[in-house]
């Protein structure tokens, strides 16, 4: 009898010891699992966090360029100040008609653009001053336009994107010697009879290398402009000594080209920095849900364990 009633606590007790390394097991497996989804997915989040963290803050900035584009007006200096403040962030000197400024980066933003006469004191009164607003991520020309009687300054929104596939192109007449122009692109019309200090929207061209014709009343140009997918251009028709003469201003290079260059390399798009990734709180919920599971299972088994051994 003394050994019958030491046998069963005995069988009890391998049976106790067989549950629980069990469970161990079991236990050891989903915890590995967790932790095994915790490496991972916070391995696959590392570039992504880092990536978010480097990516440029570019939405903060806008660009400007400016320009000269009155044929009867002497050179300027052109000063840019952000607004209210009294020391002006830009300053250039002796900017002559058809002078275009590179692109600057600036951050967004309410900024004065003054202009004054060659060599004029920085705390004279300026000869012509207008109000700039830029936006972050968008980029402007701020263009003397106009006869020297009638000068104005016009802010032009520039386009930094192109529908896919395609170029844009828009005109610039400021030709005083030819008060009506038509420009063509091949078989297109870029501009029909534009005013002298008026501006056209932009129109989308196919890629290629165009033959551009410009044609006033008495004066003609011709030449080469190549358009590649992306960018984007600004044709400025100019009075010149042997009549009318275009140049192109490279505006974009495409999207995907952060906006650092002048007008003669290209101001390419903004792209929005990526948002900070899901992925370190996938893998911090999941790897909760499965120490959860274990949590549970252990439970139970803990329980039925105590149940057999009543």
């Amino acid at each position: 009898m003394i050994r019958a009633r030491w046998r069963f606590p005995a069988r009890t007790q391998l049976r106790r010891n067989a549950v629980r390394g069990g469970l161990r097991r079991r236990l050891t497996g989903l915890a590995l699992l967790a932790s095994g989804a915790l490496v991972a997915l916070t391995a696959a989040a590392g570039p992504a966090s880092a990536a978010a963290t480097q990516a440029p803050a570019s939405s903060a900035y806008g660009w400007v360029r400016l320009a000269h584009l009155s044929p009867n007006t002497p050179p300027v200096d052109v000063y840019l100040y952000s607004y209210g403040k009294p020391n002006a962030m830009i300053v250039l000197k002796h900017v002559a008609y058809g002078t275009v400024s590179p692109y600057e980066r600036v951050p967004h933003g309410e900024y004065t653009v003054a202009m004054r006469g060659v060599g004029a004191s920085p705390s004279s009164a300026p000869v012509l001053s207008s109000n700039l607003m830029v936006h972050p991520g968008h980029a402007y020309t701020v263009a003397g336009v106009g006869p020297n009687k009638a000068l104005r300054l016009q802010v032009l929104d520039d386009r930094l994107t192109t529908p896919k596939g395609k170029s844009l192109v828009r005109v610039i007449q400021a030709s005083l010697k030819e008060h009506h122009v038509t420009v063509t692109a091949g078989s297109a019309t870029l501009a029909r009879n534009l005013p002298f200090a008026n501006i056209t929207s932009y129109g989308t061209n196919s890629p290629g290398t165009w033959m551009v014709h410009a044609k006033g009343g008495t004066e003609t140009w011709s030449g080469q402009v190549k358009l590649t997918a992306g960018t984007i251009h600004t044709l400025v028709v100019l009075d010149s000594s042997s009549g009318l003469s275009v140049t192109d201003l490279m505006d974009a290079a495409g999207s995907g080209v952060m906006p650092n260059g002048g007008a003669a390399t290209g101001l390419g798009g903004t792209a929005p920095a990526p948002g900070s990734s899901p992925l370190p709180w996938l893998a911090a919920v999941t790897a909760g849900a499965l120490l959860t599971v274990a949590g549970g299972y252990r439970l139970r088994r803990v329980r039925a364990v105590a149940r057999h051994a009543r």
